[in-house]
């Protein structure tokens, strides 16, 4: 892994030529927030050496580097996920990248399912917490001291600090948004009625298949997190919407908006 890792970072710095302080991964419907960047450079993931190719429709497959304000970002155009057939490792490979070409800060967005009443289809949910309910953990086999510690201190994941900022950004900008805990399961199927129930009962607002790996890895490195759902549909254990990828999209996109104003802000003021 450290070899790969590094062969990677050699052949990416050799194309961009600068050290981006923030690492953003867009989740699904999330892929136009490049239009706010300042574009310097785009690698396809086919061109890119160990890396892997995303499968799943609304995730486009490369990173793109560039500014926002003056602060120099890479973000990911598509994700990976478990349930792509990847595992744990492969899918939290970006994250060790980033990390090493000069990533400090990391942003995480997904699309996720609702359980939480005061929740409504395109609300916007400010990650405090998450579970981890996820089949494989990305930090499973011996451990790379050159990474980070074996025992991973996992009582902030998500920065309180950045959090803050970005409730004093969505408070400026208008923009309504919640906060709460999101629950990793590895889908692709989405929830069952009893399953949903179950997240609810677990103590989880929102549920959906990713972002957890990467937030572990990131905290392995010490990279400071920040995590924002958009709910894309609404489940409880009494009843649930008819939901299928393309509502997820488009549920998404609707929400999108104001999520790239709160997201470009946070990067700008943070």
């Amino acid at each position: 892994m450290w070899e790969q890792v590094q062969e990677t970072v050699s052949y990416i710095k050799e194309k961009i030529g600068f050290t981006p302080e923030y690492g953003i991964i867009l989740g699904s419907g999330l892929g136009s927030f490049t239009n706010d960047i300042e574009v310097e450079c785009t690698l396809p993931y086919s061109e890119i050496p160990n890396f892997p190719v995303s499968t799943v429709q609304g995730h486009k497959g490369a990173l793109v580097f560039g500014t926002i304000g003056t602060k120099r970002v890479v973000a990911m155009q598509g994700r990976f996920h478990f349930y792509e057939g990847y595992d744990m490792k492969q899918v939290t490979f970006p994250v060790r990248v980033m990390k090493f070409l000069g990533v400090t800060k990391l942003v995480v967005s997904n699309a996720s399912g609702g359980v939480n009443p005061n929740y409504e289809v395109g609300s916007i949910v400010l990650i405090n917490d998450h579970i981890n309910m996820m089949p494989e953990h990305p930090l499973r086999g011996k451990n790379d001291e050159r990474f980070g510690p074996r025992f991973v201190n996992m009582s902030e994941p998500y920065s309180r600090a950045m959090l803050l900022k970005a409730k004093e950004v969505a408070a400026s900008l208008n923009i309504e948004v919640q906060d709460g805990v999101y629950m990793g399961l590895q889908g692709p199927t989405f929830e069952t009625l009893a399953e949903y129930r179950m997240v609810k009962n677990i103590g989880a607002d929102c549920v959906g298949m990713s972002t957890v790996p990467e937030v572990i890895v990131a905290r392995h490195m010490e990279m400071e997190v920040f995590g924002l759902s958009v709910i894309t549909d609404m489940g409880d254990e009494e009843n649930i919407e008819e939901v299928n990828h393309a509502e997820v999209l488009k549920a998404a996109e609707k929400a999108e908006p104001s999520v790239r104003k709160l997201i470009k802000e946070l990067i700008i003021q943070y």
